[in-house]
């Protein structure tokens, strides 16, 4: 296995075995940039490791495209799931990913899919108040009702520039950091 330190997969061995797992195990097909946010979203993969590999694995037919027309609005849509072929392969190879790769990213891969099945939209803007501080502001939305809003204030710009990409990167696991917190289930950081 090719793991550099932080256990960024190189090897396109691994990564594709990666890919390979986590559709095995999400069992209904996605659209590429779901799949895109699902490989890349523990940061183990970066996005041209992930596209060359995914392009590789279709054309060997390890994955499967099925395209899906919308009856009202006859747009397509193009959706992917694992093959039987791609199926066996990672049922051997699996193996080869260490453990604590796998769950984590499936449990987080899960755990985004369920935010979006939701229905669940997000929200984030930053300003510079008159006090030369930076505000950012963050809302997730859920079938038409706000489920969390959050409003604060940082010295730092780049601060608050990072809160608002990993807002947007991870809205869900923000949302469950918060819930857990108030609710006093500090173990929730330690997981």
């Amino acid at each position: 296995m090719s793991i550099i330190p932080g256990r960024r997969l190189t090897n396109k061995n691994d990564i594709k075995i990666f890919i390979l797992y986590l559709l095995q195990n999400i069992q209904y097909p996605l659209d590429f940039p779901t799949i895109n946010d699902i490989v890349a979203q523990n940061e183990y993969v970066n996005y041209f490791d992930f596209a060359e590999c995914f392009a590789e694995l279709l054309d060997m037919g390890h994955i499967v495209e099925e395209v899906d027309v919308d009856p009202k609005t006859h747009e397509e849509s193009t959706y992917y799931r694992i093959s039987e072929l791609g199926s066996d392969i990672v049922s051997q190879l699996q193996s080869n990913l260490l453990r604590s790769i796998r769950e984590q990213s499936l449990k987080s891969a899960l755990r985004l899919l369920s935010f979006r099945k939701r229905g669940a939209k997000i929200s984030c803007k930053t300003a510079e108040e008159d006090d030369g501080k930076y505000s950012i502001e963050c809302t997730i939305t859920e079938m038409g009702k706000e489920i969390l809003h959050i409003h604060l204030v940082d010295d730092s710009r780049s601060r608050v520039e990072r809160m608002q990409a990993n807002f947007e990167d991870r809205p869900d696991v923000i949302y469950k950091g918060v819930m857990a917190l108030l609710a006093g289930e500090v173990d929730y950081l330690l997981n």
